[in-house]
């Protein structure tokens, strides 16, 4: 067996993800620690639902045929002793990514773990709650049925190319009904959004450089670059975003900047937003009592 490459001096290393449940939680948290280390390069080995003694032995030989480092979440016990002893015969780095959690809330909650494989998706309320905000979003993208607005969490609004899409579909994800309604130039916003009661409606903007830049790639592909010379054009565009900043200013809605700033930031200042919302006072004694505490 070769010996491990040094992480100081290795621009790529071997990285395997062992998960009785789909992978998701190991490959977030790689792209978060690799997003740390400029010139690694990860050799991805993603292994899923792993849940017998066959399928483990079958990722203990990838492992042994290219080592690196090991990040697992495995619950059954012997399952997860099995991976743990062969790592360390194989001197394989082995991660235990759960653990420091799992012993955080065991101890400040005084509960004994469940033991239960892929809880987080199950078929519960959690679950049906995501699918049915996804449901939701798609028949409301793009400024679709404005008249049935009022049920949504989020209502984002903006000009063209602000990721009112992606950031909607990002919400969902997280069970968050959201809604978008595009700006158009020469046209009113529809009134619905006005009487909006219980959605947060924020506002979406971006430099006009960026926008321009954005939707002259877009025509281009489109094969459409002089179809609409307007929609490209950087003065016409600033005349867009500084009637939009006007209208989230008379409306007081929240209002977020995206020009450097991905999909996952922008919903993440969102959900920020809306548990704020939720978490503030619902009557003046709350409210008094709130202030006095701050």
């Amino acid at each position: 067996m070769s010996e491990l490459t040094p992480a100081s001096t290795a621009s790529f290393f071997h990285v395997h993800l062992v998960s009785d449940s789909t992978g998701e939680t190991l490959n977030a948290i790689l792209k978060a620690v690799t997003a740390q280390f400029a010139q690694a390069r990860p050799f991805e080995h993603i292994y899923a639902l792993v849940r017998t003694e066959k399928q483990m032995q079958r990722v203990l030989a990838e492992i042994e045929a290219a080592p690196g480092l090991v990040l697992y979440t495995i619950v059954n016990p012997d399952l997860r002793r099995r991976l743990e002893v062969r790592c360390a015969e194989l001197q394989a780095p082995a991660v235990p990514i759960l653990d420091p959690f799992i012993a955080a809330f065991k101890e400040y909650l005084g509960l004994e773990q469940t033991l239960e494989t892929g809880g987080q998706h199950a078929l519960n309320e959690s679950y049906f709650k995501r699918i049915e905000a996804l449901d939701f979003t798609m028949a409301h993208d793009d400024g679709q049925m404005v008249w049935d607005l009022e049920p949504a969490d989020v209502v984002l609004v903006g000009v063209s190319r602000t990721s009112k899409t992606p950031t909607c579909m990002y919400l969902a994800n997280r069970g968050v009904k959201a809604a978008n309604v595009p700006l158009v130039p020469g046209a009113k916003p529809p009134p619905e959004l006005e009487r909006l009661k219980h959605p947060l409606v924020v506002g979406l903007v971006a430099s006009p450089e960026r926008l321009a830049q954005i939707r002259k790639s877009r025509l281009h592909n489109l094969n459409a670059a002089d179809a609409a010379d307007a929609y490209g054009d950087l003065d016409e565009i600033r005349r867009e975003v500084l009637a939009a900043k006007r209208l989230f200013a008379k409306h007081r809605w929240p209002t977020i900047d995206v020009t450097r700033r991905s999909v996952e930031e922008t919903a993440a200042a969102i959900l920020t937003k809306l548990s704020a919302r939720l978490n503030a006072p619902t009557s003046p004694r709350e409210a008094a009592a709130d202030g006095n505490g701050a």
